[in-house]
């Protein structure tokens, strides 16, 4: 996991999908956090993103660096506990203007039963699971 973790902080961007009915849907994100041994990412509870989460968590994350790119699919669970949302807010001083740990928006989601893929044209992909 924490190469997932240190692969997405590189690329700064990452790609997030989600499915709205029967429709997909894919959005950049930027945040990413490790709290007590989970992926953690962020976003606001009044945001589409959310209410797509929460009808079906099953997302799938894709970015690429340097030749290479990930995929990451699993199941997003929300946290509503104030100290993962300050942990990550913690890493991200520039979202403290609009999120707050302690506000009814901030929302921090782990990944569960997560496969990362790990992809390149110049080796066979690797495969985590976390």
């Amino acid at each position: 996991m924490e190469e997932v973790y240190e692969f997405l902080k590189k690329c700064g961007t990452y790609y997030l999908a989600t499915v709205e009915g029967d429709q997909p849907r894919v959005r950049p994100f930027g945040t990413v956090d490790i709290f007590e041994g989970k992926l953690y990412i962020q976003t606001g509870k009044s945001k589409a993103v959310s209410k797509q989460i929460q009808a079906n968590p099953k997302v799938e994350i894709c970015a690429y660096a340097d030749g290479k790119w990930l995929r990451l699919t699993g199941k997003l669970v929300r946290d509503d506990r104030v100290e993962a949302k300050k942990h990550l807010l913690d890493n991200y001083p520039e979202l403290q203007s609009m999120y707050s740990p302690e506000d009814d928006n901030t929302e921090v989601l782990y990944f569960d039963e997560a496969t990362a893929v790990f992809y390149s044209f110049t080796e066979q992909p690797r495969i985590i699971k976390f």
